[in-house]
């Protein structure tokens, strides 16, 4: 059975596909967001572990979506300075600072799970938007002015437009024919909570060694989160670990800067892939998120590039409205494509750099770790890719729109 058409169907029900529903619905578009998980899950998302960096510019798209007013300033974390070590480095190189009377931070951080139910809450909230839940989807066909989706519940859903935002490993992408370059970096990324002796004043810690990469994301009172990017085998170790032993090796990790640290959350584990879709559109078909681009989080920009796709898709298809172009028109996806691709290729390149120069431990590139951490400093794209967040305002303006 194949139910009526939708403007546009999102399978995802992630925040970049919820926020891209949101926005599609305020130019009076139906929307249809597929996802495989319940519905349960998706109205109240388990903690994973993970603190989203926001940057103001990713702050105002949320607001006036009308997601950011459904998020409790308690879930709010401020940034106000980051530092960077580099190998056994004993002094910081300091990314980026305010004032410290300033009342404005850089940035803040939200955990995932936070904006995803606040996304999804601004979803169902809007009476054009369908959320189908539990079912994911096995095949995209082609249709004269549609493309229909065929789901697992054995249901067909067809949409002038459909878009892909389930991840780095997209099926969608798949089943659409775009090729990407993934990359499996061998490295694991651990995070968890844990709460330490001494403030860390909403500064956020980065460190470069030879055999691990760690940072520190300042959260409320003295509690922060630790993202640790290891090997499989380290951390298979440090899952085995009990909470004593744990808390006692990650603050010899993080050389006890916050003082003795004790974990209060779970640990959390996932393998870490990067992506770059050689595309971001097919017919009647784009990409956004992870699906269009998967950064490494040595980035923490993920979900900002996340909702710029999401803000340039909407541009584009806003554009095409009112020049009387159909939501599905080529020329509309590839002007999308096209603003993409050039706002984030410099970002992705010079990350991709950077990171690798990072993975090698010969004595010429700790050399050249220092050279590019300078240049870090000074050169608008490798600045862009190292920071935890991006500058907002006055610095954006000259440096690739997020």
């Amino acid at each position: 059975m194949t139910q009526a058409m939708k403007d546009v169907a999102i399978v995802g029900a992630g925040p970049a596909g919820l926020c891209l529903a949101v926005e599609l619905a305020a130019l009076g578009l139906t929307v249809a967001v597929i996802d495989r998980a319940p519905r349960a899950a998706l109205a109240e998302p388990a903690d994973d572990g993970r603190e989203i960096a926001l940057t103001h510019a990713s702050r105002r798209r949320l607001e006036a979506a009308g997601i950011w007013s459904r998020i409790a300033e308690a879930h709010v974390a401020p940034i106000r300075a980051a530092q960077l070590y580099d190998g056994d480095a004993t002094r910081p190189l300091t990314l980026a600072e305010v004032d410290a009377t300033a009342v404005r931070p850089l940035g803040q951080f939200v955990a995932n799970r936070h904006l995803r139910r606040a996304a999804f809450e601004a979803a169902r909230a809007d009476s054009r938007i369908e959320l189908i839940a539990g079912t994911g989807v096995t095949a995209l066909e082609t249709a004269t002015d549609s493309r229909v989706l065929l789901r697992e519940d054995g249901e067909r859903l067809a949409a002038r437009l459909v878009v892909a935002a389930d991840g780095r490993l997209s099926a969608m992408r798949r089943q659409a024919g775009v090729p990407a370059q993934l990359e499996d970096t061998g490295r694991h990324v651990l995070v968890c909570r844990m709460a330490h002796e001494h403030a860390h004043d909403q500064v956020t810690w980065s460190w470069f060694g030879y055999r691990r990469a760690l940072a520190l994301l300042p959260l409320s009172g003295r509690t922060a989160s630790v993202v640790m990017t290891v090997t499989p085998d380290e951390a298979e170790w440090l899952h085995s670990l009990d909470a004593g032993a744990f808390s006692a090796t990650v603050s010899d990790f993080y050389r006890h800067r916050l003082g003795d640290m004790q974990r209060v959350g779970d640990l959390h584990g996932y393998p870490l892939w990067i992506g770059y879709a050689e595309r971001l559109h097919a017919e009647r078909l784009a990409l956004i998120g992870d699906a269009a681009i998967g950064l490494h989080p040595a980035t923490a920009h993920g979900f900002n590039v996340g909702l710029a796709s999401v803000e340039r898709l909407v541009g584009e298809i806003a554009r095409g409205q009112r020049q009387g172009r159909d939501i599905g028109d080529a020329d509309v996806l590839a002007a999308y494509d096209r603003a993409h691709r050039q706002a984030t290729r410099p970002l992705w390149l010079a990350s991709r750099a950077v990171v690798g120069l990072y993975n090698d431990t010969r004595p010429p590139a700790r050399l050249m770790r220092r050279a590019a951490l300078g240049l870090a400093r000074r050169v608008t794209p490798l600045r862009w890719g190292l920071e935890h967040y991006l500058l907002s305002d006055s610095r954006r303006a000259t440096s690739p729109r997020p």
